[in-house]
């Protein structure tokens, strides 16, 4: 060593199944915060939904905050540039697809948001005072982030291009005709399915012959022409260490809420107290509004209405997954969602027709009177057993 020169160390570099390690306990630790806080936040409000104790509620607020940040510090804050860095450098070597784009700008994202939790952690407000509580609020959307994506970043750190099991093209073409003939026969069923690095959908199926079940893989839409057998195996397990691994789903929207970043909830009357409230009515009034109810619109709505929202957002969902299938069930579901629209707007005036009539019911209605089991009074004498009757044996 010349005279001048710093002596760096050595230091090694951290090992990536600890680093991808960290980032599933991170994800674990935080979506167990966030159980723990709904149930604080649950006592906070009444059987609608409606905040009620509203120091109560921002206390547990408080508490998911410093909690998060201390749980990043623990797990993430020394190895966050590693993860990083190490999907970016798997995401390199992956070929180029639709998705690979849109990941880079996801890890720029996460980099950009440890850039402000690393500086909530250097810069600490002091603590106890509504410095902290404000600093904490204003770094939680960025911890809420990490925890919704950093499974993402840990399996682009995992991902390994690895290119399909060598088949001739004789044999491709020849189990492909055989499970093209097997669907037709309806003995194809359907395992699971994913999408490898490259951007194509890869679908395990049970191929049933002969009384014989065997696993083969698929290349394509199962549903559309084009689709052809990539492998053929004994198991699945089989079929998972040879096929391309699968890389992260897709999210149904780019600007919905998950679970550590849902707004709170909108008041709604259950669906089970309506139907107690027209069980107990005794006026037409009472029926009519428990059906307004269900069928109220706006921020509040009702069940009926949430209903149609449900139906519509699981018709894009199956839209979204770019199948011929999936078009086919969104089709089916968009139709049930009109039916369901025209069905909520005559309950609507159903609702309304049976409160203009100001009925009550006739009396004679009456409630049947409960099995009530009555005990004798404390002063009753119980009935003397006859001078005839024999006497009860006693046995030991």
């Amino acid at each position: 060593m010349t005279p001048g020169e710093t002596l760096i160390p050595d230091i090694p570099e951290p090992d990536l199944a600890d680093i991808v390690s960290r980032a599933r306990g991170f994800r674990l630790r935080m979506a167990v915060l966030d159980r723990e806080t709904q149930t604080a936040l649950d006592a906070t409000r009444d059987r609608y939904g409606r905040t009620v104790h509203h120091h109560a509620a921002a206390a547990a607020l408080a508490r998911r905050n410093q909690a998060a940040l201390a749980t990043y510090a623990t797990h993430l804050r020394t190895h966050s540039d590693h993860l990083l860095d190490a999907a970016r450098r798997a995401l390199g070597a992956l070929p180029e697809a639709r998705h690979t784009h849109a990941w880079r700008g996801l890890l720029d994202a996460l980099d950009a948001s440890h850039t402000e939790i690393a500086r909530a952690l250097d810069r600490p407000a002091t603590p106890g005072s509504p410095a902290e509580r404000e600093q904490h609020n204003a770094v939680w959307p960025h911890l809420a982030f990490w925890a919704e994506q950093v499974l993402t970043a840990a399996d682009l750190a995992d991902q390994r291009h690895q290119p399909d099991p060598v088949l001739t093209a004789e044999e491709r073409q020849l189990w492909t005709e055989t499970a093209q003939a097997a669907q037709l026969r309806g003995e194809l069923d359907l395992i699971e399915s994913w999408y490898a690095a490259d951007g194509r959908l890869v679908t395990l199926a049970y191929l049933i012959e002969d009384d014989t079940d065997t696993v083969v893989a698929l290349a394509g839409d199962p549903d559309a022409p084009g689709w052809e057998v990539i492998g053929h195996y004994d198991n699945e397990t089989a079929a998972g260490r040879a096929l391309p691994r699968p890389v992260p789903p897709g999210f149904l929207r780019a600007d919905s809420p998950t679970r550590f970043s849902r707004p709170e909830p909108a008041p709604e009357q259950p669906l089970h107290e309506l139907l107690r409230d027209a069980v107990e009515a005794r006026t037409a009034g009472e029926v009519s509004d428990a059906l307004l109810t269900a069928t109220q619109t706006g921020y509040e709505a009702g069940a009926l209405v949430r209903l149609e929202e449900l139906l519509d957002t699981a018709a894009q969902f199956a839209h979204a997954l770019d199948t011929v299938k999936g078009r086919q069930v969104g089709a089916r579901l968009n139709s049930l969602g009109r039916h369901l629209a025209f069905l909520t707007r005559e309950v609507h005036e159903a609702a309304e027709d049976l409160g203009a009539t100001v009925g009550v019911l006739p009396p004679h209605r009456i409630p049947r009177p409960p099995q009530l089991h009555l005990r004798p009074a404390v002063d009753t004498t119980l009935p003397q057993a006859s001078a005839g009757a024999p006497s009860p044996v006693h046995r030991p």
